[in-house]
């Protein structure tokens, strides 16, 4: 079966690597080129592809006429999404005789759009998932073929919960690619009414509001510590703080919500419900840990976060 494959990041490498395991013939692959100005922590679904030699582009013209007359003439079976960042035109996704699927990362209808594996963890969820649903001209919105849950730890971060999510897929893929080879393709409605969506986020996103529950906040630090951006705060004098990692802890006898205290070498900050404490900070390019944090504001006087 011939396959035309979208797929970028760890998660498009975990679909390409299930369509080779199950004898698919990818006759192209259709991925992004790394941007300069994000941290590329993941693999390189181009290296990927290169290194087996499959045909890859990097075009960010996808949608044109000319690429579609290309994937045309390919006569692709089926067509794969797996991570691919830019929606595929409904002229692309009507050209296979099977279909057009898409790799999600939450357990659709819920998480539908960008960024789920962060939105969950920022939203304190406890189990999320993978899905692989049919590609219409709406994001995330085909018909389901099949999922798999993944629970939801309380110390799991984006990329701890990323990392389980592409074994999930794999397991997932090996239940469905085979099916789909037989054309038994599973197929049900999604009840989008019942799910929920969310965009894209960006770094100033990561502002922590102090009013929130330590809960909350914890959430937020773990949902976009490394390799995102960072949770973010001021110093009173406005310089930006960065907390890479902080943990939910008793409140400080109704202090205002951002009041530091410093109990030997542990920093607690208040929350609107209860408090957290800092156990990795980064200012001014310079990280501290432990102790060092202690010191830091001990030797600063600082007092609060705002």
């Amino acid at each position: 079966m011939k396959a035309v494959v979208f797929a970028y990041h760890n998660m498009g490498i975990a679909g390409l690597e299930a369509l080779a395991k199950h004898g698919y013939e990818i006759a192209a692959v259709f991925t992004h080129e790394d941007d300069s100005q994000e941290n590329c922590w993941f693999e390189s679904v181009k290296n990927w592809a290169n290194s087996r030699n499959l045909p890859v582009s990097t075009t960010e013209e996808i949608n044109s006429e000319k690429w579609i007359e290309k994937i045309k003439a390919l006569k692709p079976d089926i067509i794969f999404s797996c991570y691919y960042r830019k929606m595929i035109d409904s002229r692309i996704l009507a050209i296979p005789d099977i279909g057009a699927f898409n790799l999600h990362g939450s357990l659709l209808p819920s998480y539908r759009g960008r960024c789920p594996v962060n939105w969950v963890i920022i939203n304190g969820e406890k189990i999320t998932g993978v899905t692989l649903h049919y590609m219409i001209d709406k994001p995330d919105a085909g018909d389901l073929v099949g999922q798999k849950e993944v629970a939801i730890d309380f110390c799991d971060t984006a990329k701890t919960l990323y990392d389980k999510l592409c074994r999930t897929a794999a397991l997932l893929l090996d239940d469905l690619l085979p099916m789909i080879k037989r054309g038994q393709i599973p197929r049900s409605k999604q009840n989008l009414a019942a799910g929920s969506y969310f965009g894209g986020r960006k770094p100033e996103d990561g502002r922590i509001d102090w009013n929130k529950s330590a809960t909350e906040i914890y959430n937020l630090i773990r949902g976009v510590t490394e390799p995102y951006p960072g949770a973010q705060a001021l110093l009173e004098n406005n310089e930006k703080i960065i907390i890479w990692w902080a943990q939910p802890a008793e409140g400080l006898n109704n202090d205002i919500p951002g009041a530091v205290k410093i109990f030997g070498e542990e920093v607690i900050v208040q929350t609107g419900k209860n408090a957290v404490k800092l156990a990795d900070i980064e200012i001014a390019g310079r990280r501290y840990c432990g102790s060092e944090i202690g010191n830091y504001f001990r030797d600063g006087k600082v007092s609060r976060l705002k």
